[in-house]
């Protein structure tokens, strides 16, 4: 068994994941003979693991498999511990590894949330950019139209096996966007349903192949909230189409900038937070708003001394609240814990959190295992 089928084969049995597999791989000396002496070969949907019906399953529909033995398989995925095993995608493979945004949005949007997603995902097709989202319903499906209007690359990420195609009503729309050359992948085998645990999965993914995420419209509670914490937690931009103060669908979106989300109206605001991590060949010329240079962030040194914008998009130039000065000046680069700076800050354990909570919106700290925080990488 190659490295390829041991990575396929270990995705079949939906009982480990790739930390797990990296672990046996580094104890066995490859993941073809952690697979060998793995005792558990029982697929998911039952049976004994079957590598070669996979294979030819997916050569019957026109798919492509890729692994984290292969060199399609993309770098920016790699860079997340947890990662999928293998990724199913039908259309352009590459683009996975292309500049991409994720446009991200509420199932029940609005005409005002169709047309932004439409608008700004247009725009940033027309302008090189790979748009990415993950072919719901409402938002997810009008940025994908978007990004085709303008003749552009998008690619849909599922929470379904690709023969189990989810949700129906965008099935000939993901057609499209192979038949264009975009693509649709998915890290579910064959014969996956869509299910509670699929869709975070998939957000996870999305998530992690972006170079920013866009929230155009979303409600306090949905699971775009979560996309973009998962974005958070991976040193991802995110950014947020703002929306009417007394619109529900708007209320995640309000909350996100309120909290430090940056603000964006078009495709030229995404670009400015964005540019810098795309290749200049591969952008056409697009106008810029000038804006002066501004130092790297730093831990303030008192409630009234708060640290500048870091001019990468992670938060706006706003002051620190004293009660957030307060939690700033117990982070370090190490990471502390809840209960220490519940205990040295004197504030009430839901306070900090919430305070915790408003600081990573802005990049200001980052979560770590163990309920610790502590400065973002570059401070």
């Amino acid at each position: 068994m190659t490295e390829r089928e041991a990575y396929v084969a270990f995705n079949l049995t939906d009982k480990i994941g790739s930390v797990k597999v990296a672990e046996l791989a580094l104890a066995a000396g490859s993941v073809a003979v952690a697979w060998e002496s793995w005792p558990n070969k029982v697929a998911r949907a039952g049976g004994e693991v079957d590598v070669g019906a996979e294979f030819a399953l997916a050569k019957k529909y026109g798919v492509e498999i890729v692994t984290p033995a292969d060199a399609a398989y993309p770098p920016r995925l790699l860079e997340q511990p947890s990662h999928p095993l293998a990724l199913y995608v039908k259309g352009d493979a590459s683009l996975l590894s292309s500049p991409c945004v994720a446009m991200v949005g509420t199932r029940r949007s609005t005409p005002y949330g169709l047309e932004q997603a439409f608008r700004i995902s247009r725009d940033l097709a027309a302008r090189g950019w790979t748009v990415l989202s993950g072919l719901a319903l409402g938002i997810d499906a009008q940025s994908h139209r978007g990004a085709l209007d303008a003749g552009g690359k998008t690619v849909g990420v599922i929470g379904s096996g690709l023969d189990r195609f989810y949700p129906e009503e965008n099935r000939e729309l993901a057609r499209e966007i192979v038949a264009k050359g975009g693509a649709v992948a998915s890290e579910f085998p064959f014969g996956r349903p869509p299910d509670q645990q699929t869709f975070p999965q998939r957000n996870h993914v999305v998530a992690a192949l972006a170079r920013g995420v866009v929230a155009v419209e979303a409600p306090h509670k949905s699971g775009t909230l979560i996309t973009t914490s998962l974005a958070l937690d991976m040193g991802r931009v995110v950014m947020a189409v703002p929306g009417r103060v007394d619109a529900r669908a708007s209320g995640g979106c309000n909350e996100l900038i309120r909290a430090g989300a940056r603000l964006v109206r078009n495709a030229a605001d995404v670009e400015e937070e964005l540019s810098e991590l795309m290749p200049k060949t591969e952008i056409k010329p697009a106008p810029r708003r000038i804006r002066r240079a501004v130092a790297p962030p730093s831990p303030p040194a008192s409630p009234s001394a708060p640290p500048a914008a870091d001019g990468r998009g992670r938060s706006p130039s706003a002051p620190f609240s004293i009660e957030e000065a307060m939690v700033m000046r117990e982070v370090n680069s190490d990471g502390v814990s809840m209960d220490v700076l519940i205990r040295r800050t004197g504030l009430p354990a839901d306070k900090v959190n919430a305070l915790c909570m408003a600081l990573r919106l802005k990049g200001r700290i980052r979560f770590f295992p163990g309920n610790r925080v502590a400065l973002p990488k570059e401070a």
